[in-house]
């Protein structure tokens, strides 16, 4: 798992999430979802590289990172569709703030507000929660 910039160990399964997206939106806030698993760090994607997937329109910092993405959305797409993880495991569906991220088990979460300073065992225990809510919430839209 990786807390911002610094990495930790966290043993457990990813969690998958499909959301059904009705209106297009700018998935992360613009930024590059490649770019947390390439570069460590939140990148801010540009206009001219953008690419579609489940309702979303993502940004890269670039034609590279647009086309890794395209060849595997899966691996690269926030989890829980860019929602705040923290607030999908207490039932809400709120958007992120892209620069507070860990990955986890080779998936991207994302939350409103820092979790560095979070242990482990209560990270794994807000991931599961979040799991078990999010087929409640992936239909409603963001608040």
């Amino acid at each position: 798992m990786t807390i911002g910039r610094r990495p930790l160990l966290l043993g457990f399964a990813a969690l998958a999430w499909s959301p059904a997206l009705g209106a297009q939106r700018l998935g992360l806030k613009g930024y590059d979802p490649v770019a947390y698993f390439t570069l460590g760090k939140p990148t801010q994607g540009k206009a001219d590289f953008e690419a579609e997937f489940d309702g979303a329109t993502y940004r890269f910092a670039s034609a590279e990172h647009r086309d890794r993405f395209r060849s595997d959305p899966d691996r690269y797409a926030p989890q829980f569709a860019g929602a705040c993880a923290g607030g999908v495991s207490m039932g809400m569906k709120i958007e992120a703030n892209p620069e507070n991220f860990l990955i986890v088990d080779g998936k991207l979460f994302v939350f409103t507000t820092p979790v560095a300073g979070e242990s482990p065992a209560k990270v794994k225990e807000l991931l599961a929660q979040a799991g078990h809510q999010w087929p409640a919430l992936q239909d409603k839209p963001f608040r």
